[in-house]
């Protein structure tokens, strides 16, 4: 539904929407936020900024300092539907960790969801990384090797589309932030079946992932592993641990349904 559909049809609830754009605005990268900062993110006015930002306080789902605002471990209920009813989650999770265990790096199931890559389940090996990466966590599709997989599926005009339409943000010097550069990063992974970000989310940081595709479905999750960069070039990251990510992508694709 589009924002003008949104605002002509009677069952939409537009405060709700508000409510929750708010809660969204923090990550990992905006954890604490004054009032100017989340009218600012949300684009809305600041008296409708703090109206929201009260509500959510008084609800429980924020805490504040009188001037910054982050949010409470009550936000966790709202993920909790998700986890505990749907069964992607749960299903993948072994596979995850088996994997995990297999080559010592961490492993994520992420989803596309609008611009970004959307975790739902990861398990950490035995060489830990110092991201902020867990369940739930948001990372931008155009620069992420979740993202680029899933988008390898895509026609390349679908493709050009989508990332013509998305802020090509730097998270670091090593960033793509040219559009013919993020559509090629796309198409390497169409053209040899895995996607790759060199340090492109945090510096230190390499993963490669692979989309998990089923028949008569469009792909919307890929599977992916990280490793720290003085650990291991690319290419042995490629050579060292891209047969396991394949048989992960199919004990995945074989049990989990992401609907």
């Amino acid at each position: 539904m589009t924002d003008a559909e949104r605002a002509h049809s009677r069952d939409f609830v537009a405060s709700l929407d508000k409510g929750l754009r708010v809660l969204l605005a923090f990550e990992r990268r905006h954890a604490k936020l004054s009032l100017s900062e989340v009218a600012r993110l949300t684009g809305y006015t600041p008296a409708t900024a703090r109206r929201l930002l009260m509500t959510l306080h008084t609800l429980g789902y924020l805490h504040t300092d009188g001037k910054r605002f982050w949010v409470s471990p009550r936000t966790l209920l709202l993920a909790r539907p998700y986890l505990m009813s749907r069964p992607a989650p749960q299903t993948a999770q072994p596979v995850l960790d088996q994997l995990a265990e297999r080559t010592r790096q961490s492993a994520s199931l992420g989803l596309l969801l609008d611009r970004e890559v959307l975790i739902i389940a990861r398990s950490t090996g035995r060489r830990t990384l110092s991201t902020g990466l867990g369940i739930g966590s948001l990372l931008p599709a155009f620069c992420s090797s979740i993202g680029r997989a899933v988008l390898s599926t895509w026609t390349p005009e679908s493709v050009r589309q989508y990332l013509a339409a998305t802020p090509l943000e730097a998270w670091t010097p090593r960033t793509v932030q040219d559009l013919p550069s993020a559509i090629e990063q796309v198409a390497h992974c169409r053209s040899f079946g895995w996607a790759e970000c060199d340090e492109e989310l945090e510096l230190g940081v390499r993963s490669i992932a692979v989309p998990i595709v089923r028949p008569q479905q469009r792909t919307v999750a890929a599977v992916s592993l990280s490793v720290r960069a003085e650990r291991m070039s690319m290419a042995a990251f490629r050579q060292a641990h891209l047969a396991a990510l394949l048989e992960a992508r199919d004990a995945l694709a074989a049990t989990v349904s992401f609907d």
